[in-house]
């Protein structure tokens, strides 16, 4: 089966409650001398991390995902899970005297949020090659350690594997001319519409212009479905419609897995965005980024369900 090489970051989510709200605590003419403690009685802690999402749903599928980063010397149960899930670790990298990165997040009753990210060791994963791994098929750059990413741009390049940009949430560390650099080197971009709006005013480029320079574009709505931009044509593919409103973190990178499966598989646009789409549908059904999960035969059922057709 073809591999799919998904270059990014591992991480750690760790996600508390606060039963209140933040602006009972934050009074605004002390914001200068801001003390403040939350007591969090519910806390769970998440796998996570662009390309440990990516892999994981990519695996649901029956996919073959390679995933390559770097990662702290407390990864312990991280990689236990990958070993259940039959994930392949040769490419996942333990920095010795750092921590895998990790998110902690505090949300209120009003669903405002406080973060606070420490990258560790995903600052280090310019250290690691694309061209140290064997045939892939397809690879995928998502959100990494800014050198990582334009590195592993550029390698991808020079071995002659077609390649996904997937800026994300890394897209705020580039500027115009080095979002055109990754867009020129790549094969496809896959970006939200906030994402593309961004990607248009820091470039000062037309959809048409970036089109242009790429096999596809694909630009998600979110409720709206989403949109490929593919040789001067338009596909429209339909949101899947989820059984519950969980959970959206992590939809964009169960989507980029099926956008992944379809090209591994030689599918055509119109069956990659639908699988696609069902991913995010499915991953938004359930908390966390990794705690879903399904029998291939069950989501092509979902999958006719959804769609009306099959694939």
């Amino acid at each position: 089966m073809d591999k799919a090489l998904i270059c990014g970051s591992f991480a750690f989510d760790n996600i508390m409650v606060f039963n209140d709200q933040f602006k009972n605590h934050i009074l605004p003419d002390k914001v200068h001398i801001l003390n403040v403690s939350f007591l969090v009685p519910e806390l769970r802690r998440e796998f996570g991390g662009c390309a440990g999402n990516i892999a994981y749903n990519l695996k649901l599928l029956g996919g073959n995902p390679l995933p390559m980063g770097t990662v702290g010397t407390d990864f312990e149960d991280y990689a236990k899970w990958m070993d259940e899930k039959g994930i392949n670790r040769e490419h996942v990298n333990v920095v010795d005297g750092t921590f895998t990165a990790q998110a902690f997040i505090t949300t209120d009753m009003d669903d405002n949020q406080i973060t606070a990210f420490h990258p560790g060791a995903m600052n280090y994963s310019h250290n690691y090659s694309v061209l140290d791994v064997n045939d892939p098929a397809v690879g995928i750059v998502s959100p990494d350690g800014r050198e990582g990413m334009i590195q592993h741009a550029r390698e991808f390049v020079s071995a002659g594997i077609p390649f996904i940009f997937d800026p994300g949430q890394g897209l705020p560390m580039f500027d115009g001319d080095e979002l055109m650099e990754f867009i020129e080197q790549a094969t496809w971009l896959t970006v939200n519409d906030y994402e593309w709006q961004l990607i248009q005013e820091r470039t000062g480029k037309s959809q048409e212009e970036i089109s242009a320079k790429l096999k596809a574009l694909i630009v998600t709505k979110g409720p709206e479905g989403s949109l490929i931009y593919k040789d001067g044509e338009v596909i429209q593919i339909p949101a899947a419609k989820p059984a519950a409103l969980q959970d959206p973190t992590g939809c964009g990178d169960a989507y980029r897995a099926g956008l992944l499966y379809g090209l591994t598989n030689d599918l055509d646009w119109e069956t990659t965005g639908r699988i696609a789409s069902l991913m995010g549908a499915i991953k938004i059904e359930h908390q966390g980024t990794q705690n879903h999960h399904f029998k291939l035969a069950d989501f092509k059922r979902r999958f006719k369900e959804a769609f009306g057709t099959v694939f």
